[in-house]
């Protein structure tokens, strides 16, 4: 029996099975919107949370301005970054998102009234729900801008988990938190920003996730 020596090429792996248009799209809503449903309850609840929201919830504390227009204004330095780094197509997608989470939370005071929120609950449930909404945008090749895209552009380039960068710059802004709001409302919002990131550091994992 002559046994062939020469080493065969490994078969080549399949290319990962691409989303249609329609799962992309139903895909954006619902990212959206979870993330809308999270930082309404972030706000309700008096606490902030970490990102460019972040940035506007906290300057809603300080300042007279809505919140979504801040937060629209601030992210849209990261949407161009998003852009130039990661390609238009997921930056008009990231705009798309963006837009709809602006529309989602001016829909949401119209569409539900809470007149108490306990902060712990709406701070951690909100912020499961945002990490959620996230998750779902990420994977199908968007981001809510922000520090998603700087989060996303570590991943990429240099294998750092998503959720962990995003973690350290959230930091940053709950460190600035501290010099606004009491002691007690930064501890909640630390604890729900450490909920978002984990969803996202254990859930969206280089080469985990197959699909595009």
């Amino acid at each position: 029996m002559i046994v062939d020596s020469v080493a065969r090429p490994a078969p080549e792996a399949a290319p990962p099975p691409r989303h249609s248009a329609v799962e992309d799209l139903v895909s954006l809503v619902t990212g959206a919107f979870l993330a809308s449903l999270g930082l309404f309850l972030i706000d309700t609840a008096g606490a902030v949370t970490g990102g460019t929201a972040g940035v506007g919830l906290l300057l809603g504390h300080a300042l007279p301005v809505p919140f979504a227009a801040v937060y629209v204004a601030v992210n849209s330095p990261f949407l161009l970054l998003a852009g130039l780094r990661k390609g238009w197509g997921f930056a008009v997608r990231s705009v798309v998102a963006t837009v709809l989470v602006t529309a989602f939370l001016l829909l949401h005071p119209h569409a539900m009234s809470v007149s108490a929120l306990e902060p712990v609950y709406g701070a951690l449930v909100g912020n499961l729900s945002a990490g959620v909404g996230m998750l779902i945008l990420f994977r199908h090749r968007a981001s809510l801008g922000g520090f998603n895209v700087v989060a996303l552009l570590a991943q990429e380039r240099l294998g750092w988990r998503a959720g962990y960068v995003q973690l350290a710059l959230d930091a940053c802004v709950l460190a600035l938190s501290a010099l606004v709001l009491p002691a007690g409302t930064v501890l909640v919002s630390v604890a729900g920003a450490l909920v978002v990131n984990l969803v996202l550091a254990m859930n969206h994992r280089p080469g985990r996730y197959l699909g595009a």
